[in-house]
Parts: C-alpha cells; structure tokens; sequence
C-alpha cells in the first residue's frame, strides 16, 4: 500500500514530467503566482496537460462588448454554480482589479440571481444569468431567457460566453474529479 498523498489531493504528481510540460508549468505558475497542482498532475497524461494548456491559450481578458469585468462575473458565476471551491479561490483572485466589487464577489458566492446585483448592467446580468444557467445540472435553459440572450448578444459573443462557461466548467469537474484542494490565489 502506497503513502497517502502529500498535495492535498487525491494523488501527487509524477516525480518528473516531460521538459516541455516543466517549462509550460514553470510559466504559468509565474503569471500565476501560486504553485498550480492541477498543471503538475496533469502531467501523468501529457495530451490532456497540452489540451487544457490549448484550451487556456484561448483566455482573453476583452472581446467586443465583453470585457474584463462580464469575463471575470461569468467565471465567478459559474464557479459558484459548479460549486469548485479551487475555481472560486482562482477566479476570484484580482477581482477588484477587474472591476468587480466585494459586495458583487459575495452576491455571487451566495448565487443569488442577477437581479439582485443593481450594480450590474443590463448586459452583465444577462451573462451572469447564462453563466449559472450554463453550470447547472442538468441543463436548463427557459425559452423567455433564450430569446433575450439572442436580443443581447450576437452570435459570436454568445460563443465567447459559453466556451468561457465551458472552460470554468472544465476545470471544476477536473479538479473536484482529482480532489486539488484551493491554492490561496484570493488568500489576503
């Protein structure tokens, strides 16, 4: 019988992994400024480790309308749906810097709808609404809410909102799949 892990999570990462995913890692967690367990265990599975890496290329901080700010409320929104405690620590990491309150960071943690949130525009409540819609299981997506998601947004940007959701999403079911504890990024 092998040692319990000593990571926190379900398994440690593997002694050595491949140099280019060292380097990768080594990077990220520069920007990051946090060790990234999920990153270093990955690597037992270098094609998944390069695919998130892939799939976290495709972050943007603004893309038309949406901005910083609704990009960084869908992500909390949808940590806090999906109930990731490692997503909801990460995301919410410079929340003010990206112009989202405390007051809305914890609105958000008590997953209240958006129309609790006066301080959010017409547009933001949308995609908040969405984001939470979106992490739900199962799926539900009302017809009345549908059809003003197609009012506020177009085509692109509802693409954009939903493959942000996707990845949150992603991260959540991995991490919680792997038992990665929260690593401090909104620690004070």
């Amino acid at each position: 019988m092998s040692a319990p892990p000593s990571s926190g999570a379900f398994i440690d990462p593997p002694a050595r992994a491949p140099l280019l995913l060292r380097l990768a890692t080594g990077l990220a967690e520069r920007i990051a400024g946090k060790r990234l367990l999920p990153a270093r265990i990955l690597a037992w599975y270098p094609r998944a480790a390069f695919g998130a890496g892939i799939l976290e290329a495709t972050i943007t901080d603004r893309d038309g309308r949406i901005d910083r700010r609704m990009l960084k409320l869908v992500r909390l929104a949808a940590s806090f749906a999906t109930a990731c405690p490692f997503c909801a620590d990460m995301n919410a990491n410079h929340h003010l810097e990206a112009g989202v309150t405390d007051e809305e960071l914890e609105a958000l943690r008590s997953q209240l709808g958006p129309g609790a949130l006066p301080s959010l525009s017409g547009l933001e409540r949308v995609a908040v609404r969405y984001a939470q819609l979106a992490s739900q299981t199962p799926l539900r997506f009302p017809a009345d809410f549908v059809a003003e998601l197609q009012r506020t947004f177009g085509e692109r940007e509802i693409v954009v909102l939903a493959t942000t959701v996707a990845q949150v999403n992603y991260w959540a079911r991995l991490v919680q799949a792997l038992g990665i504890p929260p690593a401090g990024f909104s620690d004070p």
